[in-house]
């Protein structure tokens, strides 16, 4: 694993407590659990019978008396968190892909590069002409230092998905592999079979 996946799971899992811990802590509350079950709430906790509220007239007061620019800061303060977190979570949600790739065998020669695009185009062109397969479709995902194939091939009616893709690990991935110099490229494949009018009979 990647040391940038596993920060991101650390931070997930610690944003997830927190979350989890406030929120108990906000139901405790609503609930009047404290009171009916004679326990102590944590110190300095504002929120401790239903009717409390996190922020009280004094407590706003008290700050508001610190200037005109202190609950415009605080809203910008919250407002760049927030777009801070939107960010964060769409470099999760986008598929990064390398963008070239060196070549030449092991090691690569220095100043030879591939398109990932270019690569998967290539590899879908000679798995398009395997025995049994209708048509292949590849993209090269993770970055140029570990890159990973996705394959999708489509069988024909009378293809077998076995001998398909033991043809696609024996031809156009292990050249791949050669031509980058990785052989041990991570690769995932679909199968599915091209749909076929059912014949008639007279």
């Amino acid at each position: 694993m990647t040391p940038r996946p596993v920060l991101n799971r650390i931070l997930l899992a610690l944003a997830g407590l927190v979350l989890l811990g406030g929120g108990l802590l906000v139901l405790a509350a609503g609930l009047d659990v404290y009171r009916s079950n004679h326990l102590t709430p944590p110190t300095g906790w504002p929120l401790t019978l239903p009717g409390d509220v996190l922020l009280g007239s004094a407590d706003r007061a008290r700050w508001s008396s610190q200037g005109w620019w202190w609950w415009p800061a605080v809203i910008a303060a919250l407002a760049l968190v927030t777009l801070l977190a939107l960010w964060w979570l769409l470099t999760q949600l986008h598929r990064h892909r390398p963008g070239t790739m060196p070549v030449g065998g092991t090691p690569p020669q220095a100043g030879i590069e591939l398109r990932g695009q270019a690569l998967g185009d290539a590899i879908a062109a000679e798995a398009s002409t395997l025995p049994g397969v209708h048509r292949a479709h590849v993209r090269i995902t993770g970055r140029a230092a570990h890159p990973r194939t996705r394959v999708d091939l489509i069988l024909t009616p009378q293809g077998s998905p076995k001998a398909a893709l033991q043809a696609l690990c024996d031809g156009p991935l292990r050249t791949a592999g050669q031509s980058t110099g990785r052989p041990d490229m991570g690769t995932d494949a679909r199968l599915r079979v091209a749909h076929h009018k059912a014949r008639r009979t007279q």
